[in-house]
């Protein structure tokens, strides 16, 4: 059952993640191709337009569309989950990545959210279907960070070794 979880819990951000991927390639092919048409509103509060030509769409001192790093970003998560799928045991230090790389991502939409909402005045709905899935990704790392509470250092450090049969330590014998 606990490899069910894992495994549902790592397929999932590889989902979300791939659902962000595509999001921001079209963002980022709506940023520089204007044939490239934004389905979207393009008056009211939600203008997808005004939001990714505005000086805050590009990465600071560049003239990349802030999508790029977006699009980095889930294909990170993406690489994460797969390793974690692949890997074929629970690992503290994955959990740990996971989560501190969702918590970045998380702290970027905040800021991003209050430039749309603040300054702009104006939210994006793609960037929003994508802001969604960086939270929930997010979310799922942190339920997940915890992990199996471990009654000492020792059986830490089993778990990291992948010795860790049926919740307890096996000592090896030499």
């Amino acid at each position: 059952m606990n490899l069910l979880r894992r495994s549902g819990a790592q397929l999932a951000l590889l989902v979300l993640a791939l659902l962000g991927v595509a999001d921001a390639i079209y963002l980022t092919l709506a940023h520089y191709d204007s044939q490239v048409s934004l389905i979207c509103s393009d008056n009211g509060f939600v203008n997808c337009a005004r939001v990714i030509t505005s000086k805050y769409s590009y990465v600071p001192g560049t003239s990349l569309p802030i999508s790029l790093p977006g699009l980095g970003w889930c294909l990170v998560v993406a690489a994460l989950a797969l390793f974690g799928l692949f890997l074929g045991s629970e690992r503290r230090w994955l959990r740990f990545a996971q989560f501190t790389w969702a918590l970045l991502g998380l702290l970027t939409v905040l800021y991003l959210v209050y430039v749309e909402i603040v300054l702009l005045h104006n939210l994006c709905a793609w960037c929003t279907v994508l802001h969604a899935l960086i939270l929930l990704m997010f979310l799922i790392t942190l339920v997940r960070l915890p992990g199996r509470a471990a009654s000492n250092e020792e059986e830490w450090e089993a778990e990291d070794e992948g010795e860790v049969a049926s919740g307890t330590a096996v000592k090896q014998i030499k």
